[in-house]
């Protein structure tokens, strides 16, 4: 197994947690979703985190396997904030309509 699948379910779970946010829907989308849409948003956002978890404690143990998810976990969450970082920052120098 390889570092890419967990990785991208961390990468796939946070970005399903952050469009699970009230402020990024609003942001992103201009409204609010329904509520079970944000139910099943969160609920899949964990899902893939929790099987991101199962994949690396299943290929290198619990010991390992915990470190490896502190990591790839981090680097998921930077990501996503980094990239709405950078979305806010080019929605405020576009020109007001």
């Amino acid at each position: 197994m390889s570092h890419l699948p967990p990785l991208l379910l961390a990468l796939a779970g946070f970005t399903a947690l952050a469009f699970a946010t009230d402020r990024q829907q609003h942001d992103l989308l201009g409204r609010p979703l329904p509520p079970s849409a944000t139910r099943a948003l969160r609920i899949a956002g964990a899902a893939a985190l929790l099987l991101a978890l199962g994949a690396l404690v299943a290929w290198k143990g619990w010991g390992l396997g915990l470190v490896m998810f502190s990591g790839h976990a981090s680097l998921a969450a930077g990501v996503v904030l980094g990239a709405l970082i950078l979305r806010a920052r080019a929605a405020a120098r576009a020109p007001k309509r």
